[in-house]
């Protein structure tokens, strides 16, 4: 008994000085925690360190799904305004067609010879008449040759069959206006291209002349220089043509009724004029269509896609 008391003495005295000692260290912590800066004005308030409160998420999270929301919105209405844009591109372009048809097609006038007057006048009918100087023909290649009907019906629309030539570019000496101008008289196949071999078509009288006017052009990507000293020409240069025959920088394409019988085929006037602002047209607003309803089905309805 007197061990057992002894021991119970003992456990008591034990539990209490481990007690004591808890508190003291969690005094010291308490103590040590105060000194830090962090920790210097908190005031035994609770600190936590963990994550945010559920409030403070959903507010942040709702803040960055308006600004997507409102942010998204922009490509069905940026698809919407290029589409419309090429309505009113589309309507222009035929517009420029149908101009370009009257010019075309109205009846010709007098050739003028004042150079800023051409400059406002190509694809304008205009009449000459006088003889050719077939001594100084140049030759454009390769060709292939415009059916004339065909070109007036599709309004601009390139439409060409047929084996490549030339387009025989000849000096005109114009009886009534006293200048030398260029005539392209049209068309002729490769085998064709030597005038020893199409002597019927190469007269000598005075013929009057009805065609189109045409300005010099750039010359476009991947097409060759033109080879002055072979004959060889492969996009229109009036100042470069009007120096090697000698010739006014003034050209016109004689039409399909200026043909003479044996010679080139007239008519080879190409107007290439792209009309593809209908696929366009649909192509953004079909855009338009699905990013809209993708983002009334997100933000609106709700539905996961």
């Amino acid at each position: 008994m007197a061990s057992l008391k002894s021991v119970l003495t003992y456990s008591s005295r034990a539990i209490k000085t481990l007690k004591n000692h808890t508190h003291v260290i969690f005094i010291k912590r308490t103590f040590l925690l105060s000194r830090l800066p962090l920790f210097k004005h908190a005031q035994g308030r609770f600190i936590n360190f963990g994550r945010q409160s559920s409030s403070t998420v959903t507010g942040a999270q709702k803040g960055e799904d308006s600004f997507l929301k409102w942010f998204l919105l922009l490509i069905p209405a940026t698809t919407f305004g290029l589409g419309t844009w090429q309505v009113k591109r589309r309507q222009w372009k035929l517009e420029l067609i149908n101009d370009l048809r009257r010019l075309t097609t109205a009846e010709p006038i007098p050739l003028p010879i004042d150079p800023l007057e051409l400059k406002h006048l190509e694809y304008r009918r205009v009449k000459v008449r006088g003889q050719y100087d077939h001594s100084q023909e140049l030759y454009i290649l390769p060709r292939s040759p415009v059916d004339p009907d065909k070109e007036a019906r599709e309004a601009g629309r390139l439409t060409s069959s047929g084996e490549t030539g030339a387009n025989v570019i000849t000096p005109f000496r114009c009886t009534d206006l006293g200048i030398t101008i260029l005539v392209n008289r049209g068309y002729v196949p490769r085998q064709k291209i030597r005038p020893e071999t199409r002597m019927k078509g190469q007269v000598e009288h005075e013929v009057e002349v009805v065609g189109v006017v045409r300005l010099t052009e750039p010359r476009k990507p991947f097409v060759p220089n033109n080879d002055v000293d072979r004959n060889r020409w492969h996009f229109r240069d009036l100042d470069a043509m009007a120096q090697v025959t000698g010739a006014e920088p003034i050209f016109i394409d004689a039409d399909f009724g200026s043909t003479i019988p044996g010679g080139p085929i007239g008519g080879q006037t190409r107007i290439t004029l792209r009309n593809e602002h209908m696929q366009y047209i649909m192509t953004w607003y079909g855009l338009c269509a699905a990013t809209s309803y993708m983002w009334y089905a997100k933000f609106i309805k709700k539905i996961k896609i």
